[in-house]
């Protein structure tokens, strides 16, 4: 294909010009789902370093086994599957259960979901809202492995509920009772987080809006694979 060709191309065209031997039609694939695919593994490993480790396994069994594509649902939707597998195999082999910081450029790569902000909220709001979205990132963490996964893709990343069954392999109402679950527990998890939060934000002080620029970092935190 050429780069045109490559662009203009549907996800399954890329697919099958893939099996059939393209060299340029899997990495322009990946290209079009990188920020998705990398949003989803960083909030279900918890950290960068898992997360690239994660989305590097996933990519690999795809490139591998899309062959076994069958067509019966969107290349989109089998690509999640396969990282969210991949990331869920790493967690069950490490037995991962722990809240680390969540990453610097997390927000960078969100998706659709109930954590983002609207873009013309005020700066002080915008904090708050900051905050309330790392307490609830980090309190995920603590869920078992498999309501994590359904609550990022249902509550944070935004799939309906039947797209997010196909992503995990399992029944709507499997996803439907993990979400249930995984929200009563971050309930039980978050709320006296967010009423100590509230309290402090009462007594903080005015403040100027922050800068308009990004503040540039030494550190060369690690991001999806190119």
């Amino acid at each position: 294909m050429t780069p045109q060709e490559l662009e203009d191309a549907s996800d399954h065209e890329l697919l099958r010009a893939h099996v059939d031997g393209d060299p340029f039609a899997f990495g322009a694939l990946f290209q079009r789902h990188r920020d998705r695919l990398w949003a989803v593994a960083v909030r279900t490993m918890g950290n960068r370093e898992d997360a690239a480790d994660g989305l590097q396994d996933g990519l690999v069994a795809a490139y591998r086994r899309a062959g076994t594509f069958r067509g019966d649902s969107a290349v989109t939707t089998w690509l999640h599957r396969v990282v969210v597998n991949a990331c869920l195999d790493r967690l069950r082999a490490a037995k991962v259960r722990r809240a680390e910081p969540l990453p610097d450029d997390l927000e960078e790569y969100r998706g659709r979901g109930s954590i983002a902000s609207a873009s013309d909220e005020d700066p002080a709001d915008r904090s708050v809202g900051a905050e309330r979205s790392r307490l609830v990132l980090t309190a995920l963490q603590q869920l078992p492995d498999e309501q994590r996964a359904a609550l990022v893709l249902v509550d944070m990343e935004g799939y309906p509920v039947a797209e997010a069954a196909a992503m995990l392999d399992c029944a709507v109402g499997t996803v439907k009772s993990r979400c249930s679950r995984g929200r009563g527990r971050l309930a039980e998890l978050l709320a006296p987080l967010l009423e100590e939060g509230e309290g402090e934000a009462d007594h903080a002080l005015p403040r100027n809006p922050d800068p308009a620029g990004p503040v540039e970092s030494d550190d060369a935190p690690r991001g999806p694979p190119a």
